[in-house]
């Protein structure tokens, strides 16, 4: 399994989902994002009297105020006291007004990425998505949040796979979307929370859950969006399966001459067949991106977080 480098892993859900026996499979690219509870400092940064500020240390205070969001540093001149907590320890540092705005674009106050929606509830109204836990990279762990939110995205280019060297879709959120849902939960089966738009103009109807073992081997479908917000459907064939995974090649021509078969961002795109939800795409294989594998959906709702 060494070959199968890039994980895309796989989505469950909350526990009211795993009572449902028919969910609206997605496959939309959404922009997510997190609001962390403090400023964080994204890379090493020297300061003029040759100390350095080092990734992941918390800006805890500026002129003895507690500042928590980048926006309270838009009205601070003259001299700073800042004060910085690393490993559990308080650092105190002086800056100019200057210093400071160069240091700013070195500084965060939220997580953000973009992952593709998997299902929404129509009963309880819950989505999943993305399929993994968000691992911030500044702090090299999943990040504790006040609110997150979700939003659609728009894919503005693709890059191709090839044998050796994955893909991945690039995505463009406008600034003023309205916001589709709330984050309330980021573990290991992915990002869960509550939608919030109306579901009269999804684009499609709920499905009803297959078993795995009801799943045939033969000709199925991905939904997942390769081209702005459009979510089309595209043949696969599923070649084996075993416990709560499967595997498959891509078959669809369309989508092996646009993304070369699967790419980083396909990751809990929803795979369907005979008109049921069958699970999600998991993971890619690098050396040869038109097979993929997946997780059955039944499975997910298996291991709903508690």
């Amino acid at each position: 399994m060494r070959k199968i480098l890039l994980t895309c892993l796989f989505l469950w859900s909350l526990s009211t989902v795993a009572e449902a026996k028919q969910l609206i499979p997605m496959g939309h690219s959404i922009g997510i994002q997190l609001q962390l509870p403090h400023l964080y400092v994204t890379h090493d940064v020297l300061l003029p009297e040759g100390v350095w500020l080092k990734q992941g240390d918390k800006v805890m205070e500026m002129n003895s105020q507690k500042v928590t969001k980048l926006e309270q540093l838009d009205d601070i001149t003259g001299d700073v006291k800042m004060v910085v907590e690393r490993k559990n320890k308080s650092l105190h540092f002086q800056l100019t007004s200057a210093e400071l705005k160069n240091m700013l674009p070195f500084l965060k106050d939220e997580t953000d990425g973009i992952g593709t929606l998997t299902f929404i509830d129509p009963d309880s109204k819950e989505f999943g998505a993305l399929g993994h836990q968000i691992i911030d990279m500044t702090l090299k762990e999943a990040p504790v949040f006040d609110e997150g939110g979700i939003y659609m995205a728009s894919i503005s280019q693709v890059k191709k796979s090839e044998p050796g060297q994955p893909g991945y879709k690039i995505s463009v959120i406008d600034p003023a979307a309205t916001r589709l849902g709330n984050i309330v939960k980021n573990d290991v089966y992915g990002i869960f929370g509550q939608w919030e738009q109306a579901l009269t103009n999804s684009v499609r109807q709920s499905m009803e859950i297959i078993h795995a073992a009801d799943v045939e081997l033969g000709e199925a479908q991905i939904y997942t969006a390769i081209e702005g917000t459009d979510v089309k459907a595209y043949t696969i064939h599923i070649d084996n399966k075993k416990d709560d995974t499967f595997q498959f090649t891509v078959k669809d021509t369309r989508l092996i001459e646009k993304t070369g078969g699967i790419l980083q961002g396909m990751s809990g795109s929803p795979v369907i067949q005979n008109g049921q939800f069958v699970g999600a795409v998991t993971h890619m294989y690098v050396e040869k991106p038109t097979k993929g594998a997946g997780l059955f959906i039944i499975e997910m709702l298996k291991k709903t977080p508690r």
